[in-house]
């Protein structure tokens, strides 16, 4: 078993991976920003990945770092993320550490990659600059309560009765449910066969962003939504109407909707030659995020 330093442990990954790895038997510390009101599992550790000093207190005697850090939210995302890595592939190195673990985004490389999808790739190699072994698992959208890309989907379906939307609707993508992104991450922790590989991860169906938006409509409302395409609606637009009906940022939006235009599906599943098992659909997932989302609803109004 392994000592593992899990970033971003209060968000939407990292609060579900940290239990997962206990379970596991790893010794896990949640590394997070405000260790003073850090609640869950494992041991809390303070640290920013911003500040080069105080990562290194947080990887020591630690075997292997799980890192889930973007800053999708800020304008400036591209350099800010690029930097982080550099300050955490050094005190990486320094502190000994087997293996990190970097969860990026699918898209093939020899297409013109959004700006969001680049910088998970000048991450992946950031990461590793300093001689760790980096483990990457390169996903689609993540189907969870609280992921933004699922809330995203959520909120349109529920707030309008028929939707006009841009041509991006009809790109192929494939999406996981956030289980599966725990198991594969979880799975592949200090395991030989994962360093230095790139993994591609999705569920078992590839489907249109205009399927997904209709799947989630049969779930929740039980009939599929008006949809109409309107190929002139333009990413700066398509933002700012994201922005008017749901609670998503108009950065956060535009920075998802320019990669929407990529197609994103998985060419290679060596993944289960190393963490076995079949992932679930994007119906099993769906159900699983608005039953986790009515339950949330429930417990807060107890």
């Amino acid at each position: 078993m392994a000592t593992v330093l899990v970033t971003g442990a209060t968000g939407f990954i990292g609060r579900r991976l940290v239990p997962a790895l206990l379970d596991a038997g790893h010794e896990v510390r949640a590394m997070t920003r405000r260790p003073e009101s850090y609640d869950g599992p494992g041991q809390a550790v303070g640290a920013d990945v911003m500040d080069a000093d105080s990562l290194t207190s947080a990887l020591e005697g630690a075997d292997v770092a799980v890192y889930l850090v973007h800053s999708l939210d800020d304008p400036d995302f591209e350099r800010k993320d690029a930097q982080a890595a550099r300050n955490f592939s050094r005190a990486a190195a320094d502190a000994g550490l087997r293996q990190i673990i970097y969860m990026g985004g699918l898209g093939d490389d020899d297409h013109e990659l959004s700006a969001h999808l680049r910088s998970r790739r000048e991450v992946e190699g950031l990461l590793g600059t300093d001689g760790v072994p980096v483990t990457v698992l390169r996903a689609a959208i993540v189907v969870g309560h609280g992921g933004i890309s699922w809330e995203l989907t959520r909120q349109l379906v529920k707030n309008l009765p028929a939707m006009v939307v841009p041509k991006w609707v009809g790109t192929r993508t494939q999406p996981i449910a956030i289980d599966d992104v725990v198991r594969y991450l979880s799975g592949v922790v200090d395991q030989e066969p994962a360093l230095g590989k790139v993994f591609e991860i999705g569920g078992p169906e590839t489907l249109t962003y205009r399927e997904m938006l209709q799947g989630v409509a049969l779930a929740m409302n039980g009939r599929k939504l008006p949809i109409v395409v309107l190929p002139l609606l333009t990413p700066g637009l398509s933002s700012r109407w994201l922005a008017l009906v749901t609670d998503v940022d108009v950065t956060t939006g535009r920075n998802l909707i320019d990669s929407m235009s990529t197609e994103v599906v998985v060419r290679d599943t060596s993944i289960r030659d190393v963490v076995p098992g079949e992932p679930l659909t994007y119906q099993e997932a769906v159900r699983r995020a608005l039953a986790e989302r009515a339950q949330e609803q429930a417990s807060d109004q107890a």
